[in-house]
């Protein structure tokens, strides 16, 4: 994918006020850890998150969305009658019917001509939708999107404390399919595309790849659609090690294919944006690129792994902080169960 007319004009975030650690959550698994002899501390050590955040109990996810993409659109400063497509790109959505994007198109005022509907794909979401409208700008069919998405990890999280305290029957070695799950956070983020004529900032989408290896679509699952269940308690079981090998395989086949399609050696990224699961994860996907992790900016320590946003929201953070220059060519990264990769090139002025 190759683009010529596609600049990203605004990207933001928005993050829940209530912050829990991974001693906390430890301390809430004293059952567990007392029959299993855990040493306290392993959260922490093994993922390197030492919090995430969560909504208030019962906020349906579009809500934030509303917000974040708010900040998003009057960062863009882009007539809202241009806007072409709004697309609601996070695992996390206020209903199985209708689309998320409904409530939230409605409640930003956007026209009544402008595509509006959900994309689901676990961590990479918000990443599927950026290709989605930059696709439809790049063919003259809009020409400006939105793609928000905002995840809620507060009900796995819990369930999850609740099944390994109650399941007595879980050895050490079950529960290493549940670890995944106490890493997960809450979190939202926007991105407005528009046609480089509307662009105020020349920040161009420069193009990108997708790759998938879906022989290893199991080794990250939930249960079936907990949606459906009025009682929304979602369980997710994570075989960590494997996905984590099996995606940075993927991954860096992915990265061949990005830079032999924009043209880029490695020394050329002066900076990379990525989806957010762990320390180990981190180390091991840059020395497999043979990429200086220096060059990353991260957020997992103290928002955790927040799905499909994690990309998006951590580059806006590093955005705000000042983490590029003008002229900097920035890699945004995302692998997903699935197991899906996208890897986008961004050029910032």
């Amino acid at each position: 994918m190759l683009y010529q007319n596609v600049c990203l004009e605004a990207i933001s975030y928005t993050l829940p006020d209530e912050i829990v650690t991974s001693d906390e959550i430890e301390a809430r698994l004293e059952p567990l850890y007392t029959r299993l002899k855990l040493p306290q501390g392993r959260l922490e050590l093994m993922t390197g998150i030492r919090e995430r955040r969560f909504w208030p109990p019962g906020m349906l996810p579009g809500e934030k969305s509303v917000e974040s993409a708010e900040k998003a659109l009057s960062a863009a400063g882009i007539d809202r009658r241009q806007v072409g497509a709004l697309i609601h790109g996070s695992v996390c959505r206020d209903f199985l019917e209708p689309a998320t994007a409904c409530a939230v198109h409605h409640c930003l005022g956007l026209p009544e001509q402008c595509a509006v509907y959900d994309v689901s794909n676990a961590c990479l979401g918000l990443m599927n939708g950026m290709v989605q409208a930059a696709n439809m700008i790049e063919l003259g069919q809009i020409r400006a999107g939105v793609v928000v998405g905002t995840e809620s990890g507060r009900a796995l999280v819990e369930n999850t404390i609740r099944e390994l305290n109650s399941n007595t029957s879980l050895t050490r070695n079950d529960i290493k399919l549940s670890i995944a799950s106490l890493t997960i956070g809450s979190g939202s983020a926007a991105v407005v595309l528009c046609h480089r004529d509307l662009s105020r900032t020349g920040n161009r989408l420069l193009g990108g790849v997708v790759r998938a290896n879906t022989d290893q679509c199991r080794l990250c699952q939930s249960g079936r659609d907990e949606s459906a269940d009025a009682q929304m308690q979602p369980l997710m079981r994570t075989d960590s090690e494997t996905l984590m090998r099996e995606g940075i395989a993927v991954g860096k086949l992915a990265f061949d294919d990005f830079l032999a399609e924009l043209g880029w050696q490695r020394a050329d990224i002066n900076k990379t944006f990525c989806h957010q699961v762990g320390k180990a994860h981190q180390k091991l996907m840059f020395e497999s690129l043979g990429l200086d992790p220096k060059i990353d900016y991260t957020t997992l320590e103290y928002l955790g792994n927040t799905g499909s946003v994690a990309a998006p929201m951590t580059a806006a953070i590093g955005i705000e902080n000042g983490r590029l220059q003008k002229g900097d060519k920035v890699a945004l990264m995302g692998i997903g169960s699935g197991i899906n990769v996208i890897v986008l090139g961004l050029e910032w002025h």
